[in-house]
């Protein structure tokens, strides 16, 4: 029903560009499967003051060509690529910066798709950390990696998200 595109390993390991990463996108929503969109920055983009438009490229690479409603039935995960695996994760406000500005980008293209349009975090997501994550305006939810491999854990994240 889901799959995932554009996760910061892929784009590393196996040289997915935004080009095809837009045409995984749109063979996925051919087929009748939501795409979960992964954009993400490294640390030295995010030092580098770079934050906003690598996101901002890779937003629009992904999402070139596809209609409004098609944005709007697809997920899109903000995932620092600092933050994956590493324990690491942005403070909740951070988070909301991002999302909100990923939120702005949407709107100049559509403002009902982007309202519609479900932004996950995916950065280190954990028990402890969860419930501040989803509480910030433009997150709405979160893409849980090495947490999900741990019931307790998860079962905690997921109280934390029906807490909003």
């Amino acid at each position: 029903k889901y799959v995932v595109l554009g996760h910061s390993e892929r784009r590393q390991y196996f040289g997915e560009t935004d080009a095809i990463i837009n045409a995984k996108i749109k063979k996925a929503i051919a087929a009748g499967i939501t795409p979960i969109f992964c954009i993400g920055e490294t640390k030295d983009e995010r030092l580098g003051g770079i934050l906003e438009p690598v996101l901002e490229i890779q937003l629009k690479g992904g999402l070139k060509d596809l209609t409004p409603e098609e944005v709007s039935n697809l997920v899109i995960a903000y995932e620092p690529v600092w933050a994956i695996g590493t324990g690491r994760t942005a403070t909740p406000q951070a988070a909301q910066h991002v999302h909100a500005a990923l939120r702005a980008c949407l709107t100049e293209a559509d403002a009902e798709a982007a309202a519609k349009t479900p932004l996950l975090y995916g950065g280190s997501v954990k028990p402890d950390n969860a419930h501040e994550l989803f509480s910030q305006p433009d997150i709405d939810g979160g893409l849980i990696g090495g947490a999900a491999l741990k019931p307790e854990q998860f079962v905690d994240i997921i109280n934390a998200a029906n807490q909003e």
